[in-house]
């Protein structure tokens, strides 16, 4: 076999076809599906190429100083928090993400949690489960109203968010987007409002919806101080990531009525403790929470399609960069040092040119 690749987290059931179609015959694949680092056969870590790995493991320079022939780590995904990007530069390993699927399924997942909680759906389906019988009656609910005009406000106008845009344009929202990051003017060809601060926006959004990544200055971004910025009766949607809000501000801003309604496909630890408070009165079903919270299990990004895309583009990403030195999405690249960078060649390749 000419190259060697390690999965310490497979997310997959089968024995990585998706994989070996696209890698070739001469390429080993070394399967393994754990959380724990010391789980992994030493063995299997001196021997392998690269590492291609999932969300499950943290991949630091514990396991990357067993791995003297790695030459490259690529996520088969988007986020890459659980990856120590400071150790793999300085064992002069790329690290490289996989950011070009599932962007239409979270924009789609985003806009079906808008409209679950706008149209009151969760909730007319709770009372409907509890009394069909009844004849019936059409008061408001918690979370619904009318959508045209209401104030969509953004965080994050990356792909996903331009891609929840563009989808929510098309039912009369007024759009607003926060995001320091992207260019002037990238407000301009998506048609939407650009503001200036995270204040700004909370301060006018009816319903404000996450797009942003998961940074030091991201995490626990919405918290108590943010909630009190927001409208009264505010929604909230999170399809980012989980640590960006601070749960127990949520639970509290909920409680209190700050927040109508939430929809998470994310969380902090995934899964949850039940113990934590707005968990344990989810599962409790309890009344005051009857249509105003939904949560989907990190499914955002899910679909068959997108499933074989996340596993074809990160594996066409390692085999770029060990048969011919291409890279793309590296997210470390900041930190690399051109001079202790590993070859992307073998010492076998290396010594045979």
């Amino acid at each position: 076999m000419r190259f060697t690749i390690l999965t310490p987290d497979a997310q997959y059931p089968d024995d990585a076809i998706v994989e070996r179609k696209v890698a070739g015959e001469d390429v080993a694949f070394l399967l393994h599906r754990t959380r724990d680092p010391a789980a992994i056969p030493e063995a299997d870590l001196a021997a392998c190429d690269a590492f291609l790995v999932w969300h499950e493991m943290r991949i630091d320079r514990s396991l990357i100083a067993k791995a003297p022939n790695c030459r490259i780590i690529v996520r088969a995904g988007v986020g890459y928090n659980h990856i120590n990007l400071e150790d793999a530069a300085a064992a002069g390993i790329p690290v490289c993400n996989t950011p070009d699927y599932g962007t239409s399924e979270v924009a789609d997942h985003t806009i079906g949690f808008l409209l679950s909680l706008v149209r009151g759906i969760p909730e007319f389906q709770d009372r409907m489960r509890k009394d069909i019988k009844t004849p019936w009656i059409y008061p408001e609910t918690t979370c619904m109203r009318r959508i045209r005009g209401t104030t969509l406000g953004l965080v994050g106008l990356g792909r996903i968010g331009t891609a929840t845009a563009l989808r929510a344009k098309a039912f009369g929202f007024r759009i607003v987007a926060y995001d320091p990051h992207v260019s002037r003017g990238t407000e301009i060809a998506v048609g939407v409002e650009r503001v200036e601060t995270l204040e700004d926006l909370l301060r006018q959004s009816d319903i404000v919806s996450l797009h942003c990544p998961l940074t030091p200055e991201t995490t626990h971004m919405i918290d108590a101080a943010a909630f009190a910025a927001m409208k009264p009766g505010v929604l909230l949607l999170n399809t980012a990531r989980g640590p960006v809000v601070d749960l127990a501000a949520l639970y509290q801003a909920m409680r209190d009525g700050k927040v109508a309604g939430a929809a998470l496909d994310v969380l902090p630890v995934e899964p949850p403790p039940v113990d934590e408070p707005l968990i344990r009165d989810f599962l409790a079903q309890e009344d005051w929470l009857t249509g105003r919270l939904l949560l989907t299990p990190h499914g955002a990004w899910n679909s068959p399609e997108s499933r074989h895309d996340a596993r074809r583009l990160s594996i066409e990403t390692v085999m770029g960069y060990l048969t011919a030195g291409r890279i793309r999405n590296l997210v470390n690249g900041d930190l690399l040092d051109p001079a202790r960078t590993r070859d992307w060649r073998a010492p076998a390749d290396r010594l045979a040119r």
